[in-house]
């Protein structure tokens, strides 16, 4: 019996909404069909964004999306995405695949698309081959009042108010594709771009300076802390290596185990990278911004290498769960978290095939755990049982705990096992548990996946399987799945 202790009672933490954020890329299909399909398209659009996909992510209550990339955006030029289609030139997306882009979704088809979905933009300028008057330019386009050069340039170009903006970032993954820089040249860099990154709407910029791994961030945050709010790292899943992934959707349970095993390291990532940034931000003042996360395997096969399309399982679904309960328990520090990302590319919540559109098991993870946003984190005492994944073990479920501002309880619960259900006993402690419903998403097999021909082969349905007695909820989760208990009070 994997038994828990919710201290209902106790609880100061906020969990950040914005750690159930998104991600899209000029890369493969994410924009250029995923999300966008420009106005004169035979499938249904608003202003050239489709409507079925829309009307899907709004479901989510998304608080933010990232934009243009990823390693795109330090090659994006954003005066080339902006006035009329037929005078944007065109550009070469030379990270994916070489492809000609039109330019025809740029920064007002993005924040039309922002405002659609009710999320904020959240936008990573060009430091890479870009320049600090091209960066300080496009904030000012984006928020200036009427006046400016810059917002008169918006008004004939069709907007006349400015846009509201919070989230920056100052380049992406600079010791790599950003430019390949050292991190001292870095930290100088993002110092001297902030220092023209204004926001003249009023409201403050969070600015978002590029981490990598240990040595990178311990310049940076030592160089920079003071001009920064928030610090960028990634983290991706791979079961194996990066030159040996495995496909998305056949796999045994070894590569079941090599995957939640490399999912549930992100805890130690985060681990260390909060000591460095404990170490020069004592105060927790700067943010964490996991700003690309996910599964990452080999391409559909007959699919474009560059274009990085997979399909989505149970297996991507338990990763997803297990990742948000990680990041619950790190909101002190985590202020931001995107998965990559949002259509056609890596951990997608969406997948489309001409007109054709489905929602995949991480779609619906993220629906199940919208109640977490803005809810503050409970503490949980587990006795969980543990997983011999090849010598490394994990836990058997994974657990977080949250209150709403309406007294509701809500907690996220994950089966990590391929093949095996688990009991649980969860009592709560300070409040009385008086109703619970929930639902829960699983499988026939752990590789279960939607598919175009069958779009609900993985979705959640109504748990009904808990029981109430004395304070404490009983139930058995099945293998490899997911649920949220909705807890109310008498």
């Amino acid at each position: 019996m994997n038994t828990m202790i919710v201290h209902a009672d106790r609880g100061s933490q906020k969990i950040s909404r914005h750690i159930y954020g998104h991600f899209a890329e000029h890369l493969g299909r994410c924009v250029y069909e995923g999300l966008w399909v420009g106005p004169d398209s035979p499938i249904p659009n608003t202003r050239g964004i489709r409507n079925d996909v829309v009307a899907a992510l709004t479901r989510l209550r998304m608080p933010n999306l990232r934009w243009p990339g990823g390693c795109f955006a330090d090659t994006y030029h954003w005066r080339d995405g902006v006035g009329p289609y037929e005078s944007r030139p065109p550009m070469l997306n030379i990270h994916w695949g070489g492809t000609l882009e039109n330019n025809h979704f740029g920064t007002h088809e993005f924040l039309d698309l922002c405002g659609m979905l009710g999320c904020e933009p959240y936008i990573c300028g060009n430091v890479g081959s870009g320049t600090v008057q091209e960066m300080a330019q496009w904030l000012e386009y984006i928020t200036a009042p009427a006046g400016s050069p810059m917002a008169e340039l918006r008004r004939r170009n069709g907007r006349e108010e400015p846009w509201p903006l919070t989230y920056w970032a100052v380049g992406n993954e600079n010791y790599g594709c950003g430019g390949y820089m050292r991190p001292q040249q870095y930290a100088d860099e993002y110092r001297r771009y902030q220092t023209y990154c204004g926001n003249y709407s009023g409201r403050k910029l969070y600015k978002v300076a590029g981490g990598q791994l240990a040595p990178w961030n311990e310049i940076v945050m030592r160089e920079a802390g003071p001009q920064m709010d928030g610090l960028s790292v990634h983290y991706y899943t791979t079961p194996v290596s990066a030159q040996k992934r495995g496909t998305a959707t056949a796999f045994d349970t070894d590569m079941w185990f090599a995957t939640l095993k490399a999912a549930a390291a992100i805890e130690d990532f985060m681990v260390e990278t909060e000591g460095i940034m404990d170490h020069y931000d004592p105060a927790r003042r700067i943010g964490m911004v996991m700003d690309e996360w996910g599964t990452w395997y080999d391409v559909e096969p007959g699919t474009n290498p560059s274009f990085l399309y997979q399909q989505n399982t149970m297996r991507d679904a338990v990763v997803a769960g297990l990742s948000l309960n990680i990041f619950n328990a790190h909101a002190a520090r985590l202020h931001m978290a995107n998965i990559a990302q949002l259509a056609n590319v890596l951990q997608s919540l969406v997948l489309t095939d001409g007109p054709r559109m489905l929602r995949t098991p991480t779609y619906h993870v993220f629906q199940m755990y919208a109640p977490h946003q803005d809810a503050t984190l409970l503490p949980v005492e587990c006795d969980i049982g543990a997983i011999d994944a090849a010598g490394t073990a994990l836990p058997r479920v994974s657990v977080t705990a949250s209150r709403d501002a309406a007294g509701l309880i809500h907690l996220s619960l994950v089966n990590l096992h391929p093949d095996e259900p688990a009991a649980i006993r969860c009592e709560i402690r300070g409040a009385e548990a008086a109703r619970v419903s929930g639902r829960i998403l699983t499988g026939t097999a752990m590789n279960a996946h939607n598919t175009f021909a069958a779009p609900d082969a993985a979705r959640p349905v109504e748990f009904t399987g808990v029981t109430v007695a004395r304070g404490a909820l009983s139930a058995t989760l099945p293998a490899h799945s997911v649920a949220m208990l909705e807890i109310a009070g008498g």
